[in-house]
């Protein structure tokens, strides 16, 4: 688990999150490429399978909410502000130090958490796109990729919290009408850099592309490449739920950053 958290208030700046976003990327398109090695394998998350009386979770709920109650209470990782949890109420305070990270987030905007949507987006729409149908048996494998691609998804969207963030503090006059008049429209069009977006998804198009690329051969032979994810997928992916979903982050953050 990385941290690019700012660490000081002057440390953040859009320059700061645009590169921090770059790197995303790379664990978003990589986890997107480790988790089509299995086939949709929806009984994982679809079918209840505990055994415990009472507990209808599926394996991949189960498995994320414990696995997240592991971290918070092991490593701290929910007391960092990039990170968000899925399961609100699973979460222990950390029984080890854990860094003291600074209060760069509006502290009543800072908990906006849109989990609960991405969850349902990945398994429902975004899953059925890059995997094959079917299932092959390996149900535990199969969570542990899907809680890498959602913790990487979900950690790429919330960021819209500090990209909110230092767009306001840059410019507070712009936004401050819009958020006392809860006008969510015109906070969407000031949000909305439609030439960044567009260059957002060539690169991550060029990353599936480069990261994703079927090697068999060695030899010079220049046949049709293969990939293992479609990179223009990965772009529509983009284009289609993270980019939105993280403007959809940073309208709901504005809204809540004026008292």
């Amino acid at each position: 688990m990385s941290s690019v958290v700012v660490e000081s208030d002057v440390q953040l700046s859009l320059d700061s999150i645009r590169e921090s976003l770059i790197r995303q990327e790379d664990t978003v398109v990589f986890s997107l490429i480790e988790r089509a090695k299995f086939p949709l394998n929806s009984a994982a998350f679809e079918e209840p399978r505990c055994l415990d009386s009472g507990n209808s979770s599926s394996l991949t709920e189960f498995f994320v909410r414990e696995i997240e109650t592991i971290q918070a209470k092991v490593v701290g990782r929910y007391a960092n502000p990039e990170e968000n949890p899925f399961f609100l109420d699973n979460i222990p305070h950390s029984v080890f130090p854990t860094h003291k990270y600074p209060q760069v987030l509006y502290p009543k905007a800072s908990s906006v958490n849109i989990n609960k949507r991405i969850w349902d987006v990945y398994f429902k729409e975004l899953l059925p796109l890059f995997v094959k149908p079917g299932e092959d048996g390996n149900y535990a494998s199969t969570a542990a990729s899907d809680l890498d691609c959602l913790q990487a998804i979900s950690r790429r969207i919330h960021y819209g919290k500090f990209v909110a963030e230092v767009k306001f503090r840059d410019a507070p006059h712009d936004y401050e009408s819009a958020i006392r008049s809860k006008d969510t429209e015109a906070l969407m069009k000031l949000l909305t850099f439609e030439k960044v977006e567009e260059m957002v998804k060539k690169r991550v198009e060029k990353k599936a592309e480069t990261f994703g690329q079927e090697v068999k051969c060695v030899s010079g032979d220049k046949s049709e490449k293969n990939y293992k994810v479609d990179p223009l997928l990965v772009s529509r992916i983009y284009g289609e739920w993270l980019i939105p979903l993280t403007k959809d982050v940073e309208v709901e953050y504005l809204l809540r950053r004026i008292d």
